[in-house]
């Protein structure tokens, strides 16, 4: 027996008694030699386990326990529970799954021949029952298949990074002479068990675990060695493999075959590309090793532009979509329903045919090739709802109810909700599935929107027809489709049954107070290993923050004021516990900058505080200490903004940095820190005047922006930031091409951002700016006209009390203001002179931008005067200048020198008009003090 010494039974039932203990205490070492590890035992023979040593003694486990796979990602799930539930009916779609299934069988004897095939189609064209059955007739042809099933918000069945380590033990599975060489791969690189990014690229996981392992077993080399032994053998020239096939038992019938389907929901754009990139290189330098790939998914540019290449087999499957396959999967449907349906039965004895070939033809038509439409259709019929006083109690008198149904998924999805909107708690239930982070089961939901388990069980049983609902109660929810989600997230396209952004608010508070809940129930809570905590409470812990970020925008003080004081219940639970620490931190700088009153540098100062607190309880290398120097620097650079204060911004600046070093590519939260240190940089330029900190924040927002590929929900921050630096370069060099872009990035913002997105009057205020911008270079009046039609706009969303009307105020004047300068309307001028007096009114001292404010107030009241004569608005723009000069402008600042010369000359234009020699005096003084300044400029430049 391997490693195996005197067995001290006490340690090894300790460590088995306790999973995290065992990670701990326990060194794995992998073995691939057959071992009888039950001497008494007879007909026991273990193989492919791995050996963990704990104080002398041993636990064995199996290759598939090391690996993790995802079990429910592959063709062998369970569909009723982990959907897509892409069932294949046989006699549609007979001569494409012909074909696919001609080729999966084929072997490869030509370099020309093409190992990857990429079937794709529109929502609903019935891809995943493709995938399915292709890889179900692999299974009964006993031809070996290996698959992964993606799916949109489910878990890490969206996301990339556990896709080799499944393929993989699938893998093993399916050719068992691969194991043994999968397991020394692990052994000599255990980061490639990584559930998440872990310093390893998706090319050298997919390389080391399935391509090599392969490649390796078709040699006939099962004892390898080293990894780098087995680098070797996989690198080597790889030649026609007819002889080496017959000795991998597995693949005597076929080429191994792997399924993606469904690769357009993966989450990890960038590593899709990789992937693809990855495949093609192997089989590129491989030509013939027996292998194919085949791919569904809509048809996205990501993928697109990587699968549409020689070498790739293309199907669209809009060229193989019939009435003919919609009529049989009908009848079949039909067919079966009948059989199980007595109600049905007796109507068909009194009455025969049901439904009728001219009923079917109908539904034929008005199905229009989608399958899911068509599957909805079908349950709808023979399921209905429990809707009161619906007059549809039968399928007979559903039916006719199906034909008038709207064509086309968004028609399907609101028809099927608008029946069942009357039930109690509906619109809160489908927006938390639709805004949940990760789906939950049916007990999640309840407890986390503290209702009863079956309140939300009738509602769901209503919504069967789009919504998979589990048998029983700890199963996730899951869409039946995920373009429903798509659908309740647009307004535009969902309108009542809109899931409104204003709900992150309820479930962020609701995070809070589940989190509450079971740390009064469990102390040790937050030390637990996750599978051990109880899903709504594992689910409030790691997504509670994105509420809070989703939301923002929609936040009240009263909700920010909620929150807090149930941190701090939480907090004087468990006081030691740095992610309550944080929690506090984030809503504490986020109330701050939401009053802009005289409490909030308090705010600013106990989340800067807090934040340091959580770096401290997170030495490196804690796996969190990127996040909470990322929170730290957001929390400087916050109270920065309020105060001023250059030390903060630069600390903020150094603690984006080391959390930037810890996100390497492709790490999920890099596309945050290059956010965050860009955004850093711009304010420092804008203090400093530096241009290599504008160039490096240009530089890092343009990288953010291409890791943030539609439909990724931040892209509109980063198009946002992105044309902010752009602007700002526009405005120190003058170059066109600046302004130009800034203007297609704002656009793009914009539409990403309909009603009613919390931000939408920011996108519309930056694109009006930079409208604005281009009108004072070019002259187009429409640039102007847009712009003001746009500020108008972003006024309207922005009522009082909203933090950021003051900004929309003076926008607007602005714009007015330059209007009136090219047409001389005294209109826009008097208008803008009270909107500018709104936004003082809003900015009283010691508000950050209140010298803003009296700027602009000041000149449109200067030049109010210079047409009107009336020496109250001249009076008006004299003491907006004192204020400038006393409180805003002292000794030192950039602005004081030409705020000088106004007021001289203010105080001329008075003198003028009413012959104060009193006022003759100041303007000598102030245009001697304006001249002393000028010199010491001039002297410290020379």
């Amino acid at each position: 027996m391997l490693g195996c010494g005197m067995l001290n039974v006490d340690k090894v039932a300790a460590c088995l008694s306790s999973p995290s203990s065992l990670r701990r205490n326990c060194q794995h070492q992998l073995v691939s030699t057959p071992m009888n590890i039950l001497s008494r035992s007879r007909n026991v023979h273990i193989e492919h386990m791995v050996n963990n040593q704990v104080n002398g003694g041993f636990e064995q486990r199996s290759l598939s326990y090391t690996l993790e796979p995802i079990v429910d990602a592959s063709h062998t799930r369970d569909r009723k529970r982990s959907p897509p539930d892409s069932d294949f009916f046989r006699g549609t779609r007979s001569g494409v799954i012909t074909n696919v299934n001609d080729w999966t069988r084929k072997k490869i004897t030509s370099v020309s021949e093409p190992h990857v095939r990429w079937m794709h189609g529109y929502v609903g064209s019935g891809k995943s029952s493709i995938s399915q059955e292709v890889c179900d007739t692999s299974e009964r042809e006993d031809r070996p298949v290996i698959s992964f099933f993606f799916f949109r918000n489910a878990g890490d069945r969206s996301r990339i990074w556990r896709l080799a380590t499944t393929l993989a033990s699938q893998m093993a599975v399916a050719i068992p002479e691969t194991a043994p060489i999968i397991q020394a791969a692990v052994q000599a690189n255990p980061a490639l068990l990584a559930p998440n990014e872990g310093g390893v690229s998706l090319r050298a996981r997919m390389q080391q675990l399935v391509y090599a392992p392969f490649k390796i077993a078709l040699q006939g080399q099962t004892r390898v060695g080293t990894w780098a032994r087995m680098k070797r053998i996989f690198n080597a020239p790889f030649t026609a493999a007819t002889e080496r096939e017959t000795r991998v038992r597995g693949l005597t019938r076929g080429p191994l075959l792997i399924v993606l389907d469904g690769l357009d929901e993966c989450d990890n754009k960038d590593e899709i590309q990789e992937l693809i990139n990855g495949m093609l290189l192997f089989f590129n330098e491989n030509p013939l090793v027996p292998l194919r790939v085949f791919i569904t998914s809509r048809v996205e540019e990501h993928i697109q532009s990587h699968l549409n290449v020689p070498g790739v087999m293309l199907d669209n499957l809009v060229d193989h979509c019939s009435d003919d396959d919609i009529d049989t999967f009908l009848q079949l449907l039909f067919e079966d329903g009948c059989k199980r349906n007595t109600v049905i039965q007796a109507y068909v004895r009194e009455h025969g045919e049901w439904p009728t070939q001219s009923d079917r033809r109908k539904l034929v038509e008005h199905i229009g090739g989608s399958f899911i439409f068509g599957s909805a259709i079908f349950k709808f019929i023979m399921m209905g709802t429990n809707t009161e006083g619906d007059g549809a109690a039968t399928p007979m008198c559903r039916l006719p109810l199906a034909l008038k149904m709207n064509p086309g998924l968004d028609g399907l999805y609101a028809q099927i909700l608008a029946r069942s909107r009357h039930l109690p708690h509906f619109l809160n239930i489908i927006s938390t599935i639709a805004l949940l982070e990760a789906p939950l089961p049916t007990s999640g939901i309840a407890e986390l929107l503290g209702i009863h388990l079956y309140e939300v069980v009738n509602v769901l049983v209503n919504l069967q027809t789009i919504i998979q609902v589990p048998g029983t109660d700890d199963i996730p929810v899951m869409l039946c489709h995920t373009s429903l989600r798509d659908f309740l997230t647009i307004q535009g396209r969902s309108r009542e049954f809109f899931a409104h952004p204003s709900h992150h608010v309820l479930l962020h508070r609701r995070c809070l107070e589940c989190k509450l809940k079971h740390l009064r129930q469990d102390p040790e809570l937050f030390i637990r290993p996750r599978p051990e905590i109880a899903p709504v409470a594992r689910y409030a812990i790691q997504y509670s923050d994105q509420h809070l970020w989703r939301g923002l925008g929609c936040f009240k003080l009263s909700d920010f004021n909620s929150a807090i004081d149930l941190c701090h219940e939480a907090l004087a639970v468990h006081p030691g516990i740095p992610e309550l620490k944080g929690d506090l931190a984030n809503i504490m700088r986020r109330r701050g900058w939401h009053r802009r009153d005289r409490e909030s540098l308090a705010d600013m100062d106990e989340a800067v505080s807090l934040s340091r607190a959580v770096l401290d309880l997170q030495p490196s290398p804690h796996p969190g200490r990127s996040h909470s120097l990322s929170n730290l620097g957001n929390a400087l650079s916050s109270r920065h903004r309020l105060t001023g204060i250059m030390a903060d911004l630069e600390e903020a600046i150094s603690f984006h940095r080391k959390a930037l070093d810890l996100q390497p590519s492709p790490h999920p939260d890099r596309s945050d820190s290059l956010n965050d240190l860009g955004n850093a940089l711009l304010r420092c330029h804008g203090r400093t005047g530096i241009m290599a900190d504008l160039e490096e924040a240009i530089s890092l927002h343009r990288e953010a922006l291409e890791l943030r590929l539609p439909p990724h929900p931040d892209r509109s921050n980063s198009l946002n930031n992105l044309g902010y630096a752009l602007s700002y370069r526009h405005g120190r060099t003058g170059i066109m091409a600046d302004l130009e872009e800034v203007i297609s990035l704002y656009r793009e913002a914009l539409e990403l951002r309909l009603p009613p997105h919390p931000d939408r009057s920011r996108s519309l205020n930056n694109l009006g700016n930079a409208l604005l911008d281009h009108h004072r270079r070019t002259g187009i009046m429409a640039d102007l006209e847009e712009a003001i039609s746009l500020y108008r706009e972003a006024l309207e969303l922005r009522l009082p009390p909203h933090p950021d009307r003051s900004n929309s105020l003076n926008s607007l004047g602005n714009a007015l203001s330059c209007r009136h300068g090219c047409t001389g309307i005294m209109a826009d001028l008097e208008e803008a002179i009270s909107l500018y007096r709104e936004a003082l009114e809003l900015r009283p001292s010691p508000h950050p931008r209140r010298s803003y404010s009296l700027y602009n107030l000041a000149l449109s009241l200067e030049e109010m005067y210079k047409v009107t004569r009336v020496l109250l608005d001249l009076q008006e723009a004299i003491t907006c200048h004192e204020e400038l000069l006393e409180l805003h402008y002292p000794a030192g600042h950039k602005d004081r020198p030409k705020t000088l010369r106004r007021l001289a000359n203010l105080l001329q234009m008075r003198f003028d008009a009413m012959g104060q020699e009193e006022d003759l005096s100041k303007v000598a003084t102030l245009r001697e003090q304006e001249d002393q300044l000028s010199a010491s400029s001039t002297e410290s430049t020379v």
